[in-house]
């Protein structure tokens, strides 16, 4: 049975290589950009794979809100239903680490516009449908100043911080949904993989991405994962494991999305 499948950030790296191996097996994919070029490069690199793929193609800049809701409305208006969403949309290392609205931009990528895009699409949603969250083996405790954008931090710990409240939010959305709800799963994809963001923070060609995309189609589609929500996948090791410890702190959870949607209230 096919499935419509939403995917940020897919114009490259482990996005692309997801949608390729998606649009392989026959499925319509929604595909996600900022750049309206490299998505025609993403639509040929997909088609290629297969010419019958059923793609669409969305533009937004995932770092303002609004724009985030505009593609959570536009998803909505063409699709009665989706399947599943990947959160695939990540950033490390910028040039200008500040939005508009003078937050972080790896926290406001990384870690809120998901969840806002998520909260957005649960309408279509159902409990046969999935939503798999990008985290990574990168953990640490999230500062809540700099979450709301009122201490800078350098790329590693503002990636690390985001990608733990991903996780914890994952977990904390689960506590609070119904048996009708989908499945939310967080999943390191692997360390140190050959994406433009690892060549940029580290300078490295990086590990095969096909690793990275494997792990996002099982999440998506397999029956391994069928009751995986509120869970981390490590894939570093290939078993569901304990994220860091804050991630299992049902307080801090709560005040991570309390202040999360106090952001998002004021900006949207």
């Amino acid at each position: 049975m096919t499935k419509t499948i939403l995917i940020t950030g897919a114009t490259d790296g482990i996005g692309l290589e997801t949608a390729k191996k998606l649009a392989s097996k026959g499925h319509t994919l929604l595909l996600h950009g900022r750049n309206p070029d490299k998505m025609q490069a993403a639509i040929k690199a997909v088609s290629a794979i297969n010419s019958n793929a059923k793609i669409e193609s969305y533009l937004a800049d995932l770092s303002d809100f609004k724009e985030t809701v505009k593609l959570a409305d536009e998803v909505k208006s063409k699709h009665a239903s989706i399947d599943v969403l990947i959160n695939n949309a990540g950033i490390f290392k910028t040039s200008n680490p500040t939005t508009k609205d003078n937050l972080d931009i790896r926290f406001v990528v990384n870690t809120i516009t998901p969840y806002l895009l998520t909260k957005h699409l649960m309408p279509i949603m159902d409990k046969n449908s999935r939503v798999v969250n990008l985290s990574s083996a990168a953990q640490a405790p999230v500062d809540m100043a700099a979450l709301n954008g009122n201490i800078s931090m350098n790329d590693g710990e503002a990636y690390a911080q985001s990608k733990l409240a991903i996780i914890m939010w994952s977990r904390g959305l689960v506590h609070t949904m119904n048996d009708a709800s989908p499945m939310i799963v967080s999943v390191n994809p692997a360390s140190f993989l050959g994406s433009k963001m690892v060549k940029e923070a580290y300078g490295m060609a990086g590990h095969d991405l096909s690793i990275g995309a494997d792990i996002l189609v099982k999440a998506s589609l397999s029956d391994d994962f069928k009751n995986a929500s509120g869970k981390y996948f490590d894939n570093d090791n290939g078993c569901f494991a304990d994220p860091h410890p804050d991630g299992l702190n049902r307080p801090k959870t709560s005040e991570l999305i309390t202040t999360m949607e106090s952001l998002i209230k004021q900006l949207t």
